[in-house]
């Protein structure tokens, strides 16, 4: 396992990350505790040392099984522990400050995150989901002062748009305030939105890029082919995720069969299974930091922890970046055609070669 430090900061994580959002069954879908543990055991012992959850995550017994595993084991000071706020799994009184991204409910998630995970801090605190209505000075001026008083080590960002991490970014730069080191975001063969401008964000602001959903929901995994779109249906994540009227949660589709069949002719010339293949990919994607594993049963993450155990040649990578490539859009089309009335038949570059050590590297640390 190899180890890069996090965006703009000092914080050494894994490439790949355990998610555990599957550590409880109050989804619908998930593993039970033994498994749960058996699946934190595998990973640690590969070396990984970067742990994703979230206080809304099977309502509060991802994080209360994750503190027992770390307290048995005594590893609280070897993994980077990160955990998000701003939904609300009890808020059976509707209470409207139990939830979302202002100060009082930033307090009071964490509060309970703290207890529920049985440490005194958090390595990583992530804003979950942008809430629309709360003031970025808010949040930032929030998580500085947690992390002065020592309940977190550092600051993300996770689902928010490319313009609001922009700002909350260079706001805290501005400020002196504790910065985002890190981006967590939807990226997967079939989920390649960001690519419009997040990945640029991170490499130019200093933010490692965390994926989530490279397999999209189990439909790279290998397990599902065109012809089992109805099997799909009936089963797992797939199903539940099937139920959500949102188009982005919608993985079954024509173009995403379609990736699918490229995604199996490229794993088969490979000899790697297709989930091996298909993190691989997002793995080495520019800006990238580490991508978040997520399993049910201990064989499907033995499966995908070898994933950056092997080259992926550059003409079967251009075949995968083709399979899903987005359409050409505006600005950047303009923008492009641009460039020769901008420096006329001169050749600019937009770094001087001496500024080459001080640009993010592709996985998200920094030279």
């Amino acid at each position: 396992m190899k180890y890069y430090t996090l965006g703009r900061s000092g914080l050494r994580v894994s490439r790949l990350a355990l998610g555990t959002m599957t550590f409880g069954t109050e989804n619908g879908w998930g593993c039970d505790r033994d498994t749960s543990r058996a699946l934190f055991d595998r990973y640690l012992d590969a070396g990984g040392n970067f742990i994703d959850t979230a206080d809304v995550y099977t309502r509060g017994t991802s994080e209360t099984w994750l503190g027992e595993f770390i307290a048995e084991r005594g590893v609280r000071d070897r993994v980077v522990l990160a955990t998000k706020f701003t939904h609300n799994f009890a808020n059976a009184d509707a209470n409207p400050n139990a939830a979302g991204n202002g100060r009082k409910n930033i307090i009071r998630a964490l509060e309970a995150s703290l207890k529920r995970l049985n440490t005194d801090y958090i390595d990583l605190y992530l804003l979950h989901t942008w809430d629309r209505v709360t003031p970025v000075e808010e949040v930032l001026r929030t998580l500085d002062d947690l992390v002065t008083q020592g309940k977190v080590r550092h600051a993300g960002l996770s689902d928010v748009p490319a313009w609001y991490a922009a700002r909350a970014q260079t706001m805290a730069e501005l400020r002196g305030w504790e910065a985002p080191c890190a981006l967590q975001m939807e990226y997967s063969l079939v989920e390649r939105g960001i690519e419009y401008e997040f990945a640029s964000l991170c490499q130019d602001r200093g933010m490692g890029l965390m994926v989530w959903g490279p397999l999209a929901s189990g439909l790279l995994s290998g397990k599902y082919r065109p012809h089992s779109a109805a099997e799909a249906q009936t089963d797992g994540r797939l199903k539940a995720t099937a139920k959500i009227a949102t188009p982005s949660l919608q993985k079954m589709t024509e173009r995403n069969w379609r990736i699918v069949a490229e995604l199996d002719k490229v794993a088969a010339e490979l000899g790697r299974p297709m989930a091996q293949v298909a993190i691989h990919w997002v793995a080495n994607r520019p800006a990238v930091a580490s991508v978040v594993l997520g399993a049910t049963r201990v064989d499907q993450l033995a499966d995908t922890l070898p994933a950056l155990d092997f080259e992926l040649p550059a003409e079967l990578e251009a075949r995968l970046d083709r399979a899903g490539a987005l359409p050409p859009a505006f600005p950047y089309t303009f923008l492009d055609a641009m460039v020769p009335r901008m420096h006329g038949a001169a050749v600019v570059e937009d770094k001087p070669p001496r500024y080459a050590q001080a640009l993010p590297s592709r996985h998200g640390g920094w030279g």
